[in-house]
Parts: structure tokens; C-alpha cells; sequence
């Protein structure tokens, strides 16, 4: 999400679920704005998307027709409008979702949905919702994911949000729910904006059926006494690496370059390291002494590294950094704070896995919470990485994008251990 752009979102609350749109944080000269649909201190709600998208096309006194992106997103298709997935957001739901466990996808659910809360309260200048925030500050402990609800210490901080939401959450709602009314809408529009999207659900139906009339095109006949020498030459053209099933990886930092290995068990990602941190080095030479001798580490327990320390110790082992295992981190943050067209996508893929990876060893949803579509910083990267001719593209600055970025880059280096 970039500012400058519109959203469709969907709000679950005490009367059903509404769609609405949403207006994160833009510029108009020295002043920064947000908005939502609607007009003065009245939030508009529709129950269906062709509803939505009837109003938007027919109305012209709302608070934002003067929003840069107003003409194209009131151009877009009924189709267009529906919310994505992860911009629904249950505001009824709050109270169980406090009182769960804080797993990772609770914790996420909870802060992006009282973020917008939060968000709406500000905009719409509810006074209940903002003193909400103001007179409990372990809510702010959801921003750092899971990570702050372990231990007792951390136990503790999620009883008290819990605590929180079962005391206030009802009156919370009931001042959101006050401000939030379907306006008008002309009856001709909603019927042609209801036969776009039926025409566009069977247009999507007819496409499945075309990929799976394709797919069974495509099926050959399988010989089931081809002769297995087919199978050793394929084996013989595997490298050692591709045999242990362990890749050696190189890492380009601001400082230095570094040499390390990883696999993946059970799709998981395992690193050359200990304690949620990555063992580097800085060469294949020094990378290679070290796997000759016994350490400590979490590689140690996947089944082919002993053939890994065996060519170790014997001097035959090579290390060798496939293209795809090369990752260079500086300029991405310069190129990001740019614009889209400076920023090289697949750089920005590959070191967005590695990020990723290294956050998944380390049991950390900080990456995760960092790039979801709600934040600036995960709506640009989608919009870099997942290209839609339809999608409007972000409006500069980007330079809360690219600070983002940076930290998330911090955090990485962070978890390297040279050697």
C-alpha cells in the first residue's frame, strides 16, 4: 500500500458485513491526509460490492473526490472492487481473537484489524475509539509480533490486552457503528455493476475450464519399462550440492560478502548456524575449514551433511554459489525510495526470500508483519513483485517505504554471525 492509492476493504460489524473503501496516508503539498468513503463525520458502508462501485460511479459529494486517484478508481470495474483477503477486517470478531492463544496468526488478525480500528477512530474523530488506545498501551506490544507474548512477561501483556477488549470493546463498536450509514444508491447502476460481476465469475469459471481441458491435453502416457539407465544419467548430471540437497549461499552486504549454506527440511529453512542466528564466512576457503571440523549447529541434524563434512576433510569439497543463491542487499533501499522503475525485481525477490528464510529460522514473524498488503512498505512490494495492468501504481514519497525497508535489512544483518 502506497500512499495514493484507494482501497477496497470489507468491515465486519454489528449489522452484517459492509464494503467500504480507504484512503491511507497521502500528500497534498506540505499536508498529509486519510480518508474513507464517506462525508463529513459520516462513514459510508454498502452491503454488496455492486452497490459500492454503483455509488462511486454516480456520486460526487464524498470526502474523497478530491483524492489524486479518485477518477481512476471510480473507472474501475465492479470486479475491481472486491476486497482482497487480507483487507477484510472482523471488528465483531475482536473479543475471541483476544481471548486465544497469540499465535502468530491471531496476533496478525488482532493488530491489523485495530489498526484500521485505530485508523477510523482518527479519521472519524470518535473519541471513545482514540481514548481506547490512549488509556492502554500493552496494545502497542501486537506491533511486535509474537515475539512480546513469550514468557510470563509476555503472557501477561496479552491478559491485559484481553483485559482491555472485554472491558471497552462493546462500547468501541457502538460508537464505529454510529457513524457508519448506506447512502442512496440508483437501482440502475447497482443492476449494471451485479451483471459485471456475474460476467465476470463465469468469465473466471470458463478459464478454469480451459486450464483443466489443457492439463488433461498435456497428460502422456507413462512407460513404466523405460529403462532405468535414463534415471542414472540424470543422476550423474546432479552436482554434490544438488545431492545432499544443501546450497551454498552468498550474501552481498553494505559491508563485506559472506559465505554461508542452507536447505530446507520439510519446506522449512535451515541455515549453517545456532540459536537462530546464521554462521558466515568470508570466503569458500574459510567456509570449507570450518566444515571440516566438529560444531555445534543446526545443519549438523540433516542427513547428508556428514557427506558434506566428509569432502571437507578431504580436501575434495568445492564450494560453489549457484546464480540463484546470490544475494546482494545494498541499493535496494536507495532504489525503493526512488519509484517502482528504479527498482530491480529480481533483486528485490531474491533478497525478499532470503529475508524471509533467515526470519523463518529464527521463528520471527517480523518480516511477515513488515510486508503484509497493510502496511506501506508490503503494498509496494506486491505491487513491484505481483504486476497488474489494472492496479494503480503508487504515488511518491516513498521514503517511509524505503525507511522500512532499511530496518528490515538492520534486523537481518543482525542475525549474521561472522566466523
Amino acid at each position: 500500500m502506497a500512499s495514493g492509492d484507494i482501497v477496497p476493504i470489507e468491515l465486519g460489524l454489528t449489522d452484517g458485513d459492509l464494503v467500504t473503501l480507504w484512503a491511507p496516508r497521502w500528500r497534498d503539498g506540505d499536508d498529509e491526509w486519510e480518508a474513507f468513503l464517506g462525508h463529513e463525520d459520516t462513514l459510508y458502508g454498502f452491503e454488496s460490492v455492486a452497490e459500492l462501485a454503483a455509488f462511486i460511479r454516480t456520486d460526487s459529494d464524498n470526502d474523497l473526490v478530491d483524492h489524486p486517484a479518485w477518477k481512476v478508481v471510480a473507472g474501475l470495474s465492479a470486479a475491481e472492487l472486491e476486497p482482497e483477503d487480507n483487507y477484510s477486517f472482523d471488528l465483531v470478531g475482536v473479543p475471541e481473537l483476544a481471548a486465544g492463544d497469540p499465535d502468530v496468526e491471531t496476533v496478525a488478525e488482532l493488530e491489523d484489524t485495530l489498526a484500521m480500528v485505530r485508523n477510523i477512530g482518527e479519521v472519524c474523530e470518535l473519541e471513545t475509539v482514540t481514548k481506547f488506545f490512549a488509556t492502554h498501551p500493552a496494545l502497542g506490544a501486537l506491533a511486535g509480533g509474537t515475539g512480546m507474548f513469550a514468557g510470563r512477561e509476555g503472557l501477561e501483556i496479552w491478559d491485559q490486552i484481553g483485559a482491555a477488549v472485554a472491558k471497552s470493546w462493546d462500547d468501541v463498536l457502538d460508537s464505529i457503528d454510529s457513524v457508519v450509514r448506506a447512502p442512496a444508491v440508483d437501482a440502475e447502476a447497482v443492476a449494471l455493476a451485479e451483471a459485471e460481476l456475474l460476467a465476470a465469475e463465469e468469465n473466471e469459471v470458463d478459464a478454469d475450464d480451459v486450464a483443466d481441458t489443457d492439463d488433461d491435453s498435456d497428460i502422456e502416457p507413462v512407460d513404466l519399462n523405460a529403462d532405468d539407465d535414463e534415471e542414472e544419467e540424470e543422476d550423474d548430471d546432479l552436482t554434490f550440492w544438488e545431492e545432499v540437497g544443501i546450497d551454498p549461499v552468498k550474501i552481498v552486504t553494505s559491508d563485506s560478502e559472506y559465505f554461508t549454506l542452507r536447505c530446507y527440511l520439510d519446506d522449512e529453512p535451515i541455515f549453517l548456524g545456532a540459536r537462530k542466528s546464521v554462521s558466515v564466512f568470508g570466503s569458500e576457503r574459510a567456509l570449507a575449514r570450518y566444515l571440516a571440523d566438529d560444531h555445534e549447529h543446526d545443519l549438523a541434524r540433516v542427513s547428508t551433511f556428514a557427506e558434506v563434512q566428509t569432502a571437507a576433510v578431504d580436501g575434495s569439497l568445492e564450494v560453489e554459489v549457484t546464480e540463484e543463491n546470490v544475494y546482494v542487499l545494498p541499493g535496494l533501499a536507495d532504489d525503493l525510495a526512488e519509484g517502482p522503475e528504479a527498482v530491480d525485481t529480481e533483486q528485490l525477490d531474491l533478497v525478499l526470500e532470503l529475508f524471509t528464510d533467515a526470519a523463518d529460522y529464527a521463528e520471527d514473524d517480523a518480516v511477515e508483519q513488515a510486508l503484509a498488503k497493510s502496511t506501506p512498505l508490503g503494498w509496494y512490494v506486491s505491487y513491484l513483485l505481483n504486476p497488474d495492468p489494472t492496479r494503480m501504481a503508487p504515488n511518491p514519497p516513498f521514503d517511509s517505504e524505503a525507511r522500512a525497508w532499511r530496518e528490515l535489512e538492520r534486523n537481518f544483518e543482525s542475525r549474521l554471525t561472522p566466523r
